[in-house]
């Protein structure tokens, strides 16, 4: 079960099997093997964690990122590990999937942390890298979805905490005061996800 934190904000540890089920976005990690993604009522924003294989006929692997809009099927060859968040559908004219490798996209820098956007339309999918140390707490105007990639680190919603490592999953609603510790000797990397779209760049100090 998730740790709950204040303002409803949601950690749960690695191997976690339910998902992370947020107001309007919610999160899941899960193995797929030759077969067909699709889902009618809401957009995929995917992220490959491990494993490698095709989608749509082009090679993927660990750190690609992977949009599927509703009512569209990905056809998927060999066997993956994908963080799944899921939104609303967008249903614009011509939507179609997408695939962007990290190490493709450029590097953004804010104060002492880095960010990588791989995917951004009405939602936005993004790589950060945090530093040893705690930046000032913050909220955002959007819902967010945090997967810790590496590292180890510690949660903050308000006064409350939780333990965060590789696997580790976060749900932060709308508004919610918050920061990323990282509390371990070397860089903590994570994949976020947020709706609507937003700058990782942007956050409004308390």
């Amino acid at each position: 079960m998730p740790v709950v934190l204040e303002g409803g904000c949601l950690v749960a540890g690695a191997g976690e099997a339910e998902p992370l089920v947020g107001r309007a976005i919610s999160l899941s990690t899960t193995r797929v093997a030759d077969g067909l993604l699709r889902d009618d009522t809401r957009d995929q924003m995917l992220y490959v964690l491990a494993g490698a294989g095709s989608v749509e006929a082009r090679p993927v692997g660990p750190d690609t990122g992977v949009y599927v809009p509703a009512g569209i099927a990905a056809q998927v060859g060999g066997a993956l590990t994908l963080a799944c968040a899921y939104t609303p559908a967008e249903r614009r004219p011509g939507a179609a999937i997408e695939i962007v490798r990290l190490a493709d996209c450029p590097s953004h820098e804010t104060g002492d942390r880095s960010y990588r956007e791989l995917i951004s339309a009405r939602v936005t999918q993004f790589v950060g890298d945090i530093p040893p140390g705690r930046a000032p707490d913050h909220y955002h105007h959007y819902e967010e979805m945090l997967v810790i990639l590496a590292g180890v680190g510690r949660m903050w919603a308000g006064r409350s905490h939780a333990p965060l490592a590789p696997g580790s999953c976060v749900y932060l609603p709308r508004g919610q005061v918050h920061c990323v510790e990282n509390t371990g000797g070397s860089t903590l990397r994570l994949l976020g996800v947020f709706y609507p779209a937003g700058s990782p760049a942007v956050r409004y100090e308390t």
